[in-house]
């Protein structure tokens, strides 16, 4: 139990939001259902929005009394899953599912809008609501950003939860520094020269130079990485060939490339280049590498990540953890690079709840008992922010 009190009912109608928006998930900027929910509960509340690229929406909370604005950001959209989690309130929409948490983490910030309207004489300075779409992709916070998300009031701090399977319920993880990952993709075509299979000799066969070339590939992290240090090649697709007894002349492959370091992730793209490149002249092939620049790494504001862990420790009976960075991407990151921001991690894990699989899983599940702890910890940013308890650089 949290010592942040929660208006009656709130944690149930979070609840029930959370449930209503998994049962319809939607995919990156096709969002209209659940920007109606926002905006419904939002108008119940009678709390001023607007939309936002496209799909997204912003409100503010406003004090009662001076202080710095807050920004709390949650996320919407779904993932093309088919779902297999045996919730009760499973996805009524085949091949999407809310298999990353963000039907709670909109669920949680307006859980939070609530709490903060209904106490808003207590709250100093404002609170603005980021319902952001397409985390998931193609990313929805720059257009949120660029369309002034940030600006009016002008936001002094920013935070986002995000549920974790590694934490137990009831906890949250909060650690400075580099918390997610860049999440680069690249796309790499082998050409070669078809023919017979029976006449090797007489092609360029691009199936062995595209095997070679992937494993040549581990070599980045394994052998040309600092070992303290982190980064992920991940071959994701491998597409060629045409039937059993045809020498395939192309093999298309798509990948990505997770780094925490800017200096590790600028130079990757010479490294892949030459292995490729080399691997395909070893086979007497050809290499095309196209690189796609994708989110930044998430970096959470030394600063304000521990002053905010102890702010909670003092002012919640919620235990604070410092997980470890993950290589997961997150566009959160960009409202990071704005502002003072800190990432939190909501545990969820549960065995008693099925709450046990990790993010991107048919089997994924959420503990809704990590709910009340997610909506205080939003709220608990919001006042710390306000009134000053926390350190901003």
């Amino acid at each position: 139990m949290t010592t942040i009190t929660l208006p009656e009912g709130t944690a149930e109608r979070a609840i029930a939001i959370r449930r209503e928006i998994h049962r319809h998930p939607e995919l990156g900027f096709e969002e209209h259902n659940t920007q109606a929910i926002v905006e419904r509960e939002l108008d119940e509340l009678g709390i001023a929005h607007r939309r936002v690229a496209g799909t997204g929406v912003v409100a503010v909370v406003r004090g009662a009394h001076p202080g710095r604005v807050s920004g709390l950001r949650a996320d919407m959209d779904a993932l093309p899953i088919l779902e297999d989690s045996g919730e009760p309130c499973a996805s009524e929409i085949k091949g999407k599912m809310h298999a990353c948490g963000h039907d709670a983490h909109t669920a949680m910030l307006l859980g939070a809008a609530r709490t903060l309207q209904l106490t808003r004489d207590d709250l100093h300075g404002a609170a603005v609501l980021l319902f952001q779409p397409a985390e998931e992709g193609p990313g929805g916070a720059l257009p949120m950003i660029e369309a002034g998300a940030l600006d009016d009031p002008t936001v002094d701090a920013v935070t986002m939860l995000h549920v974790d399977p590694r934490l137990a319920t009831g906890t949250i993880g909060i650690t400075p520094g580099p918390v997610n990952a860049a999440a680069d993709e690249f796309h790499l075509t082998i050409r070669g020269k078809g023919g017979h299979g029976a006449y090797p000799h007489k092609a360029i066969d691009v199936i062995p130079c595209a095997a070679a070339t992937i494993l040549a590939l581990q070599n980045v992290a394994a052998r040309e990485t600092d070992p303290l240090a982190s980064i992920v090649v991940t071959i994701g697709t491998i597409e060629g060939g045409y039937r059993n007894n045809v020498i395939a002349d192309r093999v298309h492959m798509t990948g990505t490339v997770r780094t925490h370091d800017p200096a590790i992730r600028a130079a990757a793209e010479e490294k892949l280049r030459r292995i490729v490149d080399g691997v395909a002249a070893a086979y007497g092939a050809r290499a095309e590498l196209q690189m796609l620049y994708g989110y930044p790494p998430v970096v959470n504001d030394a600063a304000l990540a521990n002053g905010f862990a102890a702010y909670m420790r003092e002012h919640a009976r919620i235990p604070v953890q410092r997980p470890a960075p993950t290589m997961g991407g997150e566009d959160f990151a960009y409202f990071a690079q704005r502002v003072p921001g800190v990432m939190v991690r909501l545990g969820i894990y549960s065995e008693a709840a099925g709450s046990i699989h990790s993010g991107h899983s048919p089997q994924f599940r959420l503990d809704e008992d990590a709910i009340p702890t997610g909506i205080a910890t939003l709220v608990a940013f919001a006042r710390a922010v306000g009134d000053g308890s926390v350190p901003l650089a």
